[in-house]
C-alpha cells in the first residue's frame, strides 16, 4: 500500500532527452565541391602517361570517387564513374 505522501517511483513522468530536443542536422556536401574534386582526380589520370600513383592511392580513389559520385545528379555521376574507370584502365594497360 502506498500513502499519499509517497512519491511514486513508478509514475508517469517521463524523462527528457539527455541529448536536446534539437536534432543533428545530417551533413550534405557541396555538390559543386564534390563535382571538383572528381574533376581534378579525372584531369589527374587523363594528363598521366603511365599510372602515377602509388597503389593505395588506386585504391582509395577506386573505393572514394564511386562514392563522391552518390552525390551529384544520377545520370552526372554514372557519367564520371565511366570516365574514371576507363582512364583507370588506359593508365593499367600503358
Amino acid at each position: 500500500m502506498s500513502s499519499e505522501n509517497e512519491p511514486d517511483l513508478f509514475g508517469d513522468e517521463r524523462q527528457g532527452d539527455l541529448f536536446g530536443t534539437e536534432p543533428v542536422p545530417a551533413y550534405r556536401p557541396d555538390p559543386d565541391k564534390v563535382r571538383a574534386r572528381l574533376h581534378k582526380i579525372l584531369a589527374e589520370a587523363r594528363a598521366a602517361r603511365t599510372l602515377l600513383w602509388r597503389a593505395g592511392r588506386v585504391l582509395l580513389y577506386r573505393t572514394i570517387f564511386p562514392q563522391m559520385t552518390n552525390w551529384l545528379p544520377q545520370e552526372e555521376g554514372a557519367q564520371l564513374r565511366f570516365e574514371f574507370e576507363a582512364e583507370l584502365a588506359r593508365l593499367e594497360a600503358a
